[in-house]
Parts: structure tokens; C-alpha cells; sequence
């Protein structure tokens, strides 16, 4: 199973982007899926989750409001769409699948597949 992140990029404060990821060799559609950070010096910290089915997402209190998960099973993709940037929210963003949708949001590692980061910069 191969997870391809993309759509990261270098932005001011109050700007928008959308990470995509698409994931290619499994049948997507029987995987939760995860978005995760990492900021410079710092752990990686759990972003947002959605269940196979679309229909259960779960977020971190910081981005709550801001940022919504979304997925597309036709496509094989789950979206972040990330609003009201701030410079805090800057990071090496991964994506990850598993099967568990619960274990996305209760643990940080161990998620059998992951996709390479892509950078978000928000400045001030």
C-alpha cells in the first residue's frame, strides 16, 4: 500500500490549502485515515482522522473550526482542507491508513501505512 501527500506549500496567516492523499495498492474504502504534524523540534501530534466510511471524523481541539477532513473513496483520497492558517500550524504534515479508525485518533505510530510529508508554512 503506497500513500502519496501532496499540496503543502508556503502561505501568510488567514490563508487556506488542501493536502491531499491518495492511496494506491489496497482497496482504500476498508481504511480509516489519519493526518499527523510534526513541527520543527517537536513531536509529531495527531491533526485529524475520518472512519472508512466518511461518516465519523475527529479532530484536535487547536484546529477544530478550521480545518476539515474529508475523503473520497472513488478517488482513493483523503483531503485536509486547512483554513485560517496560523504560523503555528506550520509542519511536516503525513498521512496514514489503518484499518482501526480508532487507533488514528489514540495513538501516534504503529499505523501500518504511511505517506511521505508534505511542508505547510504559515508566516506572519
Amino acid at each position: 500500500v503506497q500513500l502519496q501527500a501532496s499540496g503543502g506549500g508556503s502561505v501568510q496567516t488567514g490563508a487556506s490549502l488542501r493536502l491531499s492523499c491518495v492511496v494506491s495498492g489496497s482497496t482504500f474504502s476498508v481504511y480509516g485515515m489519519g493526518w499527523y504534524r510534526q513541527a520543527p523540534g517537536k513531536k509529531r501530534e495527531f491533526v485529524a482522522a475520518i472512519d472508512w466510511s466518511g461518516r465519523r471524523q475527529w479532530y484536535r481541539d487547536s484546529v477544530k473550526g478550521r480545518f476539515t477532513i474529508s475523503r473520497d473513496n472513488a478517488k482513493s483520497t483523503v483531503y485536509l482542507q486547512m483554513n485560517s492558517l496560523k504560523p503555528e500550524d506550520t509542519a511536516v504534515y503525513s498521512c496514514a491508513a489503518d484499518r482501526d479508525s480508532d487507533s488514528l485518533v489514540a495513538t501516534l505510530a504503529g499505523h501500518p501505512y504511511w505517506g511521505q510529508g508534505t511542508l505547510v508554512t504559515v508566516s506572519s
